[in-house]
């Protein structure tokens, strides 16, 4: 089935899916078990890393 959505796949919200809950401070682990994936590793594909994040986190730091 095609939604004529050019650039769009399932592949691509589950990445969307995934990177915004991570966005909204939900652990890895959580976002593991709602995508159903057996493997960590797997999960840890999906998940897109911000430069907000990065900038945040160094913050944190010092």
């Amino acid at each position: 089935m095609q939604a004529g959505i050019k650039g769009a796949s399932s592949h691509s919200g589950r990445r969307t899916f995934a990177t915004t809950l991570a966005d909204k401070g939900i652990g890895i682990r959580v976002i593991q078990r709602l995508m159903g994936h057996r493997h960590i590793s797997t999960t840890a594909q999906y998940v897109d890393v911000r430069d907000s994040q990065l900038e945040q986190a160094v913050q944190l730091v010092g």
